[in-house]
């Protein structure tokens, strides 16, 4: 695209924006300075590095067999530096457990900080922080459909174990890399018909994560979170680990409560939760994800839900308290593409909301201005954001509008195909 034709429309854009009130500027800067935690499990189909030849567990399914797919750490590592590559601003990479690289033959249980050195090495010379997860799945030790609420002592106490290890490893990548490493919780816990007790299973998983949660480790390098979810293929029935189980336990605990976009029922959206349950809790952790009538975990596209998301966490002037991953696998399309789709839509949508006259809206509302208010954000609609967007690509020296596929495909011949 030519350089001085964005730079003109940016212009003309900046104008109609400011009329409304904008500060454009303000707007970019903010941008720039969010960080959105890409995960890692795109780039190999949620397989990871240590279950060579096992298959998804958990509930988890990922279908597809399109070409390329990551079979090592160096080149799931070279595939992210093609998206990252292509993604406009400085970001951080969601790293699962199971995605440990090392030549040692360890198991869950067993891992250590030194099994992601080559992570942190990568993560410092690229500049990009690193959040972390367990991995409660895809294990011989996933038993009966539990992990940490498994009624035998020794499968909880593998869990539990892993749990610790895993808090460690978090603390180990924040303060290597001198950025907070959040670090997820979330079990798949469950059973695909009504059970009789559900009260004992919600009990033992209370118990273990007591034991994991111990020990206080540095919030300046760590920080725990916690996932509910509805629930998942194998446990359709009942979630140990529910929506109400987590928000007790996060809140009693002072532990961050992680809300994926797919874990709810089909109705429930978490934009209209992220107000509420920023009055209790000091931080927020988001999975941008796109569940198609379940937690199917699409690539996140711009739609309605995304959009409304972005909006709450602006005008409730919560960005700095909100970490923003994502969480969708696609087997279906070119993984790298999966990617720079998703973040690039996470970054739109978090531009428009910064572009919203929220002052003015806001005092509209407060006077009962309801058609001031519904004025403006229908004119909202028709500004062209996407120029603001397209100078944004421009001054971060990454491809404008749909260049960036171009590069995909050449780098799918080059190196995909020869896997």
């Amino acid at each position: 695209m030519d350089t001085e034709k964005v730079k003109s429309r940016y212009q003309e854009a900046s104008r109609r924006y400011k009329e409304l009130g904008v500060d454009v500027e303000q707007a970019l800067e903010k941008l720039a300075q969010t960080k959105i935690s890409m995960h890692c499990w795109q780039g190999d189909d949620v397989l990871g590095f240590m279950n060579e030849g096992g298959e998804l567990s958990g509930g988890i399914m990922s279908t597809g067999d399109y070409l390329g797919r990551a079979r090592n750490p160096k080149e799931l590592r070279q595939d992210i530096d093609k998206a990252l590559s292509l993604i406009p601003g400085h970001h951080k990479l969601n790293l699962h457990a199971m995605y440990a690289d090392t030549d040692e033959k360890i198991d869950l249980n067993e891992i250590e900080p030194k099994h992601f050195e080559k992570w942190v090495d990568w993560a410092k010379e690229k500049q990009v922080g690193l959040d972390f997860n367990p991995s409660f799945f895809n294990h011989d030790m996933f038993k009966d459909g539990f992990t940490l609420a498994h009624p035998d002592k020794e499968v909880r106490d593998f869990w539990i174990e892993h749990g610790k290890r895993s808090r460690k490893i978090a603390e180990y990548l924040g303060r290597e890399l001198g950025e907070v490493s959040f670090n997820n919780f979330w079990v798949p816990d469950g059973m695909k018909d009504n059970p009789i007790d559900r009260l004992s299973p919600r009990k033992r998983l209370m118990e273990a994560y007591d034991e994991i949660f111990e020990e206080d480790l540095n919030p300046e390098y760590t920080i725990d979170t916690v996932e509910s979810k509805l629930f998942g293929i194998g446990a359709e029935a009942y979630t140990v680990g529910s929506h109400e189980f987590y928000m007790g336990y996060g809140l009693s605990r002072n532990k961050t409560i992680l809300m994926d976009a797919g874990h709810y029922h089909p109705t429930e959206v978490i934009s209209n939760k992220i107000s509420a349950l920023a009055l209790f809790s000091e931080h927020l952790m988001l999975h941008v994800s796109r569940p198609i009538r379940w937690d199917s975990d699409h690539v996140v596209i711009m739609d309605d839900e995304l959009q409304e998301i972005m909006r709450e966490i602006v005008r409730n002037e919560l960005l700095d308290r909100t970490a923003i991953g994502l969480d969708f696998f696609d087997a279906t399309i070119n993984r790298i593409a999966a990617w720079v789709v998703g973040v690039r839509n996470t970054q739109k949508a978090l531009l428009k909301a910064l572009l919203d006259p929220v002052a003015e809206l806001k005092d509209a509302e407060a006077n009962f201005d309801f058609t001031k208010r519904l004025v403006y954000t229908e004119e909202m609609k028709d500004l062209p954001y996407s120029d603001i967007w397209n100078y944004f690509c421009l001054i971060n020296d990454v491809p404008v509008g749909i260049e960036w596929y171009e590069e995909v495909k050449a780098y799918e011949k080059d190196v995909l195909m020869n896997r």
